[in-house]
């Protein structure tokens, strides 16, 4: 079972036909690869705030009948670009995804979503916010001993190949950084995932005038009409699916 944002829901790594795919898909491919099949359900949506993750998908994932053994979480993203965020309550949040999960019985992975201000306009305070969750979550993974996979202070994820357009949600090669780190931590025998380096693009005048007008001011737009991507949108799977062959790489 996954649970997040636009990170899980796997945006920026888009099928032919436009559906998400993403890290999550790509975990429970690697699970069933030479093993029986698994089931999986996701219940990520794009433009999700902490809380409403906690307090909706973690609720309806741990009443799923039969209840998962398996759960992936990562939230936090979305508040962090807000203005007033709160630091402590995010923690307090996470804590009771920890707490929740222990007394179910149901095994956690909590991720942190990769750091993608080298790219974006407000990138220092997205930088801070972030170092400072994913420093508070991972000492809660030590207190309460569960798998804790720090995509944020990944230093090669940040490379800009691992990104799309838009320089917020990770691209194809992103994503499968991301599934290999997750099935690692998992005790797979799984090497991490990695573009061969490249030379820097400079940033063109004509390249950040249009980034601005594609990506950035609709952002704004929708932010100043209280809007999110995700409103009216549910989990991409709702219900256990079966994998049973990998995804082609």
């Amino acid at each position: 079972m996954a649970i997040g944002d636009s990170f899980t829901e796997g945006i920026g790594d888009e099928r032919v036909d436009g559906s998400p795919r993403g890290w999550a898909d790509l975990v429970a491919a690697g699970l069933a690869a030479g093993g029986p099949p698994v089931e999986y359900a996701n219940l990520a949506v794009r433009g999700r705030l902490l809380e409403p993750i906690v307090t909706g998908q973690l609720e309806a994932a741990l009443a799923l009948t039969p209840a998962p053994t398996l759960i992936t979480f990562n939230g936090g993203g979305n508040d962090m670009m807000r203005q007033g965020v709160d630091g402590r309550r995010l923690v307090d949040l996470t804590e009771h995804v920890i707490r929740s999960c222990a007394a179910a019985g149901v095994r956690l992975v909590l991720l942190s979503g990769a750091d993608p201000s080298d790219g974006l306009p407000f990138g220092g305070t997205v930088r801070r916010r972030g170092k400072a969750l994913t420093a508070a979550v991972a000492g809660l993974a030590r207190r309460h001993d569960f798998v804790f996979v720090d995509v944020f202070n990944d230093a090669e994820i940040r490379r800009a190949p691992y990104w799309s357009p838009d320089r917020l949600h990770l691209g194809p090669d992103g994503h499968r950084r991301v599934a290999s780190l997750v099935l690692a931590a998992l005790g797979h025998d799984v090497a991490a995932h990695a573009v061969a380096p490249t030379p820097a693009d400079p940033r063109r005048l004509s390249t950040e005038v249009r980034y601005y007008r594609e990506h950035v001011l609709p952002w704004l737009a929708r932010r100043a009409r209280g809007r999110s991507s995700g409103d009216n949108r549910l989990g991409k799977h709702v219900a256990w699916t079966t994998v049973e062959t990998p995804h082609p790489a």
